[in-house]
Parts: structure tokens; sequence; C-alpha cells
């Protein structure tokens, strides 16, 4: 008896020709976790107080309330992988208009740093995404080292997908 094949599931047939249909599989993956997880963030934050924000405007948020510290565009770019300055730029302007964040001049650089308001709609998130979020990742097969590892893989592949793209504009 024959056995089935593994059952190909990716976005793009014509990528996934040939031996290397696991990458469009992953890949396809990484387009619904993506999409999931920009949805996710966005309702998080909703259910936080704040319904008009986008996925870049949250992932900004947080990052310039990490740790504590004062932060510059370009750290913000660098921690989370974005070569379009003017996206966070952007996205800078309308936390501060928000009064989300504040902005501080030294010398030729601009500092940010949440504002309190800032602060307590991330504080507020974070208590939304334990009970929604982590509670339920919980009851999955995952222990939180296996979460860790695969957060590693994903940044480790990251590093490939740059060096793609560093060969792919030499072309």
């Amino acid at each position: 008896m024959k056995t089935p094949s593994k059952r190909k599931i990716v976005s793009s047939r014509h990528l996934a020709e040939g031996e290397s249909w696991e990458a469009s599989e992953f890949e396809f993956g990484l387009i619904i976790a993506f999409n999931a997880f920009s949805r996710w963030m966005v309702k998080c934050m909703a259910a936080s107080g704040h319904t008009e924000m986008s996925p870049l405007e949250i992932l900004v948020l947080h990052n310039v309330n990490h740790r504590g510290r004062d932060k510059r565009l370009s750290d913000v770019c660098f921690l989370l992988n974005i070569d379009d300055t003017h996206t966070v730029n952007y996205a800078l302007r309308k936390l501060l208009k928000a009064e989300l964040i504040v902005s501080e001049k030294r010398g030729k650089e601009v500092f940010y740093r949440t504002s309190t308001q800032g602060a307590k709609l991330c504080e507020a998130y974070r208590e939304i995404r334990e009970r929604c979020l982590i509670d339920g990742l919980g009851r999955m097969d995952l222990s939180g080292e296996e979460l860790s590892s695969i957060g590693a893989s994903l940044r480790a592949l990251s590093g490939q997908y740059d060096q793609a793209s560093r060969a792919a504009s030499s072309l």
C-alpha cells in the first residue's frame, strides 16, 4: 500500500516546486502568524483602551517602553529590524501626538520615552495579554523553554533572510 505523501501547504505554488517546498511552507506559516499577531496586537490594544493604533505603532510604543530607557529613532529601528526609518518616525510622531511618549532633544539627537499615560497603557496591555493569550498558551503542548527555542530559531532565520536580501540587492 502506498503511503500518502505529505500535503504541501503553501501560499504560492510556483515557489514550492522542487526540493525546497518546505521553505515555502515555512514562509506561508510566517505570513499567517504575522497577520494573526498583527490582528492580536490591535485587538489587545483596543481592549486596553486605545482603539486607533496600527501594529507598527504598538510595536514602537512597547519598544520605547522597554526597560524604561530612552531610545532614539535609530535604536527603535535597529531593535525592530526595520529599514524604513520614515515609517517608524511617523509612528513616533503619532505616539507623541497621542501623548503616549515624550521626546527630548540632546544635541542633534532626539530621545523618546513613554509618558505616564503610555506606561499605563503598556501595563494594561500586559494584563490583557496575560489573561487572554498567556493563559491559553499554557494549555498548549508547548513549554516556556520550547517557545523560547522557537523564538531563537526565528531570530536566527531572520539573519538568513537578511543575508538573502543583501545578496538579492547585489544582483
